[in-house]
């Protein structure tokens, strides 16, 4: 069983850093692609960064090209986002997501598995 833990959210002023983690259980990224989301009031999740078993490619929505990075620690089991000039749009309940397929999917129906979410607010 696919267990995902998010933790490094919070409160942050527009133009500043965070770094979220998605702690996941033992083998998950040997079997599963990884994908970040994130959601606001009233919509669904929308994908924001994603990494393919395959190969290991990323891929970034237009919104956050350039400021956001997913990376992962295969050792320490951990899925992370490294997110920089931060704006309130930014501003979501954000998910790590793990999908069986090889190239990971941009939609969330194809994630079999995801973390409890953590809320990342950006406001001055």
């Amino acid at each position: 069983q696919v267990q995902l833990v998010e933790s490094g959210g919070g409160l942050v002023q527009p133009g500043g850093s965070l770094r979220l983690s998605c702690l996941a259980s033992e083998g998950t990224f040997a079997g599963h692609s990884m994908g970040w989301f994130r959601q606001t009031q009233g919509t669904g999740r929308e994908f924001v960064a994603i990494k393919s078993r395959l190969g290991g490619a990323t891929h970034y929505a237009d919104s956050v090209k350039g400021r956001f990075t997913i990376s992962q620690d295969n050792a320490k089991n951990t899925l992370y986002l490294q997110m920089n000039n931060l704006s309130s749009k930014d501003t979501a309940v954000y998910y790590c997501g793990a999908s069986p397929k090889i190239i990971a999917p941009v939609t969330e129906i194809d994630y079999d598995y995801w973390g409890q979410g953590i809320q990342v607010t950006v406001s001055s």
